[in-house]
């Protein structure tokens, strides 16, 4: 099982956030791992929105060098699911995969009704990232001013490290996140033709706060929108972001792996990530 990239003279690539778990993908995972391997595409987090399916969750991880994974309860589930405790979260942290707490937050998109339990999910990934150092991965949907006044309340009581997951928002919880100096990940939204507002925002950010991602299998850049998506497509969405910052493919590549290691630093700092660095 190796974890280099087919060609030696690929950039070396990460997709930050991905859901190797869901059905579209059932047994398939070797052969998406290989895929993305052949372009690049050398390590990836893998996603649990449901704590009760952390144990499928983890299987990948260990199944597969270079994969990694975090968990928490996504915020259109926060509803149905039982509330997550932090002593629940901080546990499953001593697993040497576990890289990230999440993905949690606020999507008011089709669940506004279940706002103040989402709100309360939140606050406790909140804690779980203050406890154990790890990055909270933030869901935000059409939740912008609300999402806003609770990282900023919540880091001034106490920091922690955060991703912006699939940044879809506006310029001003953009503008908090960035003062906050948390990071902003670029998915195949923003390869979108139409995109051009969310374009503007990536390129005014700071290089060193980027990240990009597929959410496979969901939100395909061109040339497969609409067509379902995997990790080996983060190469594509990655290939835009290299245009927009007037970067080369290769420098933007590894600008975002080392912005990756910064934030996920336990990800890094597992053997088989230095390995991929080699």
């Amino acid at each position: 099982m190796t974890e280099a990239p087919s060609d030696p003279m690929l950039p070396l690539l990460v997709d930050s956030h991905c859901h190797l778990d869901f059905p579209d993908f059932q047994g398939q995972v070797p052969d998406l791992v290989t895929r993305a391997r052949a372009v690049g595409v050398t390590r990836m987090v893998t996603i649990c929105t449901r704590l009760r399916q952390e144990p499928q969750v983890r299987a990948i991880a260990e199944a597969h060098a270079g994969v990694f994974y975090a968990a928490g309860t996504h915020p259109m589930q926060a509803a149905e699911e039982p509330m997550a405790t932090v002593d629940q979260l901080v546990a499953l942290s001593a697993h040497p995969k576990f890289v990230g707490i999440g993905e949690t937050g606020l999507d008011y998109h089709y669940t506004a009704d279940s706002a103040a339990v989402q709100k309360d999910s939140l606050a406790v990934h909140i804690e779980a990232a203050r406890q154990t150092g790890l990055p909270l991965i933030i869901h935000s949907r059409d939740a912008d001013d609300d999402m806003a006044a609770i990282l900023t309340r919540e880091h001034a009581a106490g920091p922690f490290s955060c991703v912006m997951h699939c940044y879809t928002s506006g310029q001003a919880l953009a503008r908090t996140a960035l003062d906050l100096d948390f990071y902003l990940s670029m998915s195949g939204i923003a390869a979108f033709r139409r995109s051009t507002e969310l374009r503007e925002i990536f390129a005014g950010a700071p290089r060193d706060r980027i990240l990009v991602e597929t959410d496979a299998p969901f939100l395909a850049p061109p040339p497969y929108r609409g067509k379902r998506n995997e990790p080996a497509y983060v190469a594509h969405t990655a290939r835009v972001g290299a245009e927009l910052f007037g970067m080369s493919q290769a420098d933007f590549a590894a600008l975002t792996s080392a912005n990756f290691d910064r934030l996920f630093a336990k990800a890094a700092g597992a053997p088989a990530a230095r390995a991929a660095a080699g």
